[in-house]
């Protein structure tokens, strides 16, 4: 068994907590309520996000909300063509210094936040793209020969428009890899939709307080690497991941026939770390197998790389991920979930 809970653990008031931000999102999210989960496990998980969806399904606005009901400091970066890797990190300038001479001073840019929005980020070039890499791994920024460091909570919450690819730029697999989740953005349905419309053409707007202070936040991030996992569980995640990869030994055959490269050793990682989230915001006191199964395709939809045969035949991510549980069986001796 791995991780203990301390007496700082008090599940009643992580559950207020939980449901004092889901009123809070819901007063201006309708509906959504797997993808405000995903984003919580992300942002309690330390996890950078990637939101997936087409136009006009309130991605951007979540993020905003998640920034304001956590109190934190946010920024909106614009991914477009022509930005440049010194508009995200910031840039020296040369400036009179106080003793009459010209000296170099460092320009933060929009990075030196708490919450990154990178609306679109699929728009910009892989260089400018690149510019968030070391911010997302190492929390820091190196321009010229200084690096700085970026405040913490640190997190990146990027949206990509999965329809559109003229004018896009597909993130690299290392750049994919950075992001903890790849959370997809689905229409409403009728009743929602509805709900959105009466809320967006009335007269007031409605606005949210913040809930969770930096500190409540860090504390969450603390309190749940110390959800206990169960060594079956962690060696779940592990052979599930294992299984996404082409020609391992004793892996279900339609990955060698669908899959070009499948899922590091990052993912049993998020897998396990995930798990023990979602256990937390459930009120939980330790993770199991079912909450592997939950965070499995946000995990790992972006780190499965389908081949030719899986485009002819129509099969996305997410099918492989739900064939993949469905043939990969629990340890021996595993709990009741």
């Amino acid at each position: 068994m791995m991780g203990n809970i301390n007496h700082e653990f008090d599940p009643d008031r992580v559950s207020g907590l939980i449901n004092t931000v889901n009123k809070e999102i819901s007063k201006v999210i309708v509906g959504q309520s797997e993808v405000v989960e995903q984003a919580l496990v992300g942002l309690f998980s330390k996890g950078h996000i990637l939101l997936v969806g087409v136009p006009g399904l309130a991605k951007t606005l979540l993020v905003r909300t998640l920034a304001g009901i956590l109190g934190l400091e946010f920024n909106r970066i614009q991914f477009t063509p022509d930005l440049m890797p010194a508009d995200i990190t910031g840039t020296e300038i040369l400036q009179n210094s106080p003793d009459g001479g010209k000296c170099f001073s460092f320009i933060k840019g929009p990075v030196f936040s708490n919450v990154i929005l990178a609306d679109e980020i699929n728009r910009t070039p892989p260089k400018t793209q690149a510019a968030l890499l070391q911010a997302m791994q190492e929390y820091s920024i190196t321009v010229g020969a200084k690096t700085y460091s970026l405040d913490k909570p640190f997190f990146v919450l990027a949206t990509q428009n999965p329809i559109e690819q003229e004018g896009t730029y597909p993130l690299p697999e290392a750049q994919l890899d950075r992001f903890m989740l790849n959370v997809k953005v689905d229409y409403p349905d009728a009743d929602e939709e509805a709900e959105i419309v009466s809320r967006t053409t009335a007269i007031d707007e409605p606005e949210v307080s913040v809930v969770l202070s930096k500190e409540d936040l860090l504390s969450m991030q603390e309190l749940a690497r110390q959800i206990p996992v169960a060594d079956h569980v962690v060696k779940y995640s592990v052979s599930l991941v294992r299984s996404t990869r082409p020609w391992e030994k004793d892996i279900p055959e339609f990955i060698n026939k669908w899959v070009s490269w499948g899922a590091g050793p990052r993912a049993s990682q998020y897998l396990v770390l995930g798990a023990k989230t979602r256990a937390l915001i459930k009120g939980k006191n330790a993770a199991t197998i079912e909450d592997i199964r939950a965070v499995a395709k946000p995990v790992l939809r972006h780190r499965i790389i389908p081949n030719f045969s899986a485009e002819a035949d129509g099969v996305i991510p997410d099918l492989i991920i739900d064939k993949l549980i469905e043939e990969v069986k629990a340890p021996s001796g595993k709990l009741k979930d």
